[in-house]
Formats: structure tokens, sequence, C-alpha cells
């Protein structure tokens, strides 16, 4: 009498399900909790941030010239609030759409996100208007700024 195939590969998986899961297990890092003191992290490892979804404003500059030099401002300003230790994330979204991209800012309210906004020359100039979000996320996140500048070779403001 055989096995149904289904029924079979069920079997054989299950060994594989558990040694995998062991492997995992045993490479979980010890906690540091003088990193997660640190970098403001919770017992689970998580801390309040707020998240910007930039969209596309009500202002349309043509001239290429006075919308290249918006933009290397706006950059600027990233590396700016970023070298504070107020924006842990910035990028644009590659494609065409109204969400032209987003921030996380490392600041507890949206109020605080909002003061932080109105210092972006696009917001000023209303090419740019952002919707900011109360977002909970890995505490990790503000090292990000540490470890890019180890990754770039040059500055997109540049």
């Amino acid at each position: 009498m055989s096995l149904n195939p289904i029924i079979m590969k069920r079997i054989l998986l299950l060994p594989l399900l558990l040694i995998g899961m062991a492997c995992f297990a045993q490479n979980k890092p010890a906690y540091d909790a003088a990193l997660a003191q640190k970098v403001g992290a919770d017992e689970y490892g998580m801390k309040k941030y707020v998240m910007a979804f930039l969209k596309e404003g009500p202002t349309k500059i043509t001239d290429a010239k006075q919308r290249q030099e918006l933009q290397m401002a706006h950059l600027r300003n990233i590396m700016k609030l970023a070298d504070e230790g107020k924006l842990v994330v910035a990028g644009p979204f590659m494609d065409e759409q109204p969400i032209r991209g987003i921030f996380i800012f490392a600041v507890e309210s949206v109020e605080e996100a909002q003061k932080l906004t109105a210092t972006d020359p696009a917001i000023k100039a209303g090419t740019l208007v952002m919707e900011l979000h109360p977002f909970y996320c890995s505490a990790a996140l503000v090292q990000v700024n540490a470890i890019h500048k180890t990754l770039e070779k040059k500055s997109v403001a540049d």
C-alpha cells in the first residue's frame, strides 16, 4: 500500500521545517540593553515615528533651472534633517504617481513633524504637500543614516 503523494510531501517537509526553525532560533542575537536605550526602543524593540507621504502640490514649476534649484534645496534640507537625527528615512517612489515619496521623522507627534515639514523648500513653494501619520516601527531605523554614510560614494545633493 502506498501513501498519497501529498501526505508524503507533508511528512518529509515537517522535519525540514523543524530543523529550519531550530537554526533561526539559535541565531537570535542577545538583547543589548544599552543599544535599546540609546535608540529609544520600547520592550518590543519599537518606537514611535511620524511617516510623511509627499504628494504633488498645487504649484507646478515649468522652468527647468528653477525646478532643479528647488530640488537641490529640497535635498539639502533632507540631509540637514537627517544630520540632526530628525529624519531617518527619505526617498522618492520610482513610478509616476501623485504620491512622490516618503519621509519617516524620528519624532513622537504629528505636530513636531509639521514643524519640520515647514522647513522644506518644496513645501514652502507648494510643489509638494505632506500627509502625516503616526507610525510605530523598529527603533533600529534611527541607525539608518549612520549606516548610509558608510555606503554612499557621492551625495545626492552635490
